[in-house]
């Protein structure tokens, strides 16, 4: 029996469009969201506000080395401010830990109270703090990051939210309303919906090679229709 080519390349182009064509509908829908949304709203900068630089009084400081010597295996030591008061941060093997700058000891980990008036020294905006809590188990909004961290939402349309270090009090990430948007449309765009990070997944390829043969069909069922044409026209 003879293969009708036509008949098998148009089923399959039928078939190959009709389930294509629901992800190159997302792909056009989420593309199109992460082109109109700016990426400085996206990662949330106008959340935060811009560092002040302070100068330090460097009288009365501990010196680091009393820092290095309390904290064996340190790889890094720098001055900086917390709560106004400076202090030596050091990064130890366990992680960052802040040492009082003037006493050179230890400070331990912050309290929640600590937490709420260093998110408030962070955040932009003008709505109270409506829930705080330490992680210990990262949400799906904070996949690539370990815990335990500090999640404090505020209030706002756009749920906007700060991820603080229990040890340093330093900004971790941020997130709101349109980043979850734009979260959801990358997992439909690369078609990870697992991690949402593999932009080379095996159904992100299969979906690319099933649109690339579509097209293909579509071509030559273009190409064969004309020349028939031609030979009805002869």
């Amino acid at each position: 029996m003879a293969i009708r080519w036509p008949l098998l390349v148009r089923r399959t182009h039928k078939w190959l469009a009709l389930v294509v064509g629901v992800q190159a509908l997302l792909w056009t829908l989420t593309g199109f969201y992460m082109v109109v949304v700016h990426i400085d709203t996206i990662h949330g900068d106008h959340l935060v506000r811009s560092p002040v630089t302070q100068p330090f009084d460097l009288d009365g400081l501990a010196a680091p080395s009393k820092v290095v010597a309390a904290a064996p295996g340190v790889s890094e030591i720098r001055l900086q401010r917390f709560s106004g008061r400076p202090v030596w941060r050091a990064e130890t093997p366990d992680g960052p830990r802040l040492f009082d700058g003037r006493s050179g000891a230890p400070l331990p980990l912050l309290t929640e109270s600590q937490v709420r008036e260093q998110a408030r020294r962070i955040y932009a905006g003008d709505g109270d703090i409506v829930a705080v809590r330490l992680l210990t188990k990262a949400p799906q909004e904070m996949q690539s990051r370990k815990p335990p961290y500090w999640q404090v939402e505020f209030e706002g349309w756009n749920r906007p939210t700060l991820y603080l270090s229990p040890q340093t009090g330093e900004l971790i990430s941020r997130r709101h309303a349109l980043w979850r948007v734009f979260d959801f449309a990358w997992m439909l765009h690369i078609m990870d919906y697992d991690e949402r990070t593999d932009v080379n997944n095996p159904l992100l390829r299969v979906a690319t090679w099933s649109a690339f043969a579509m097209a293909l069909t579509g071509a030559w069922l273009l190409i064969w229709s004309f020349k028939r044409r031609k030979r009805k026209k002869a």
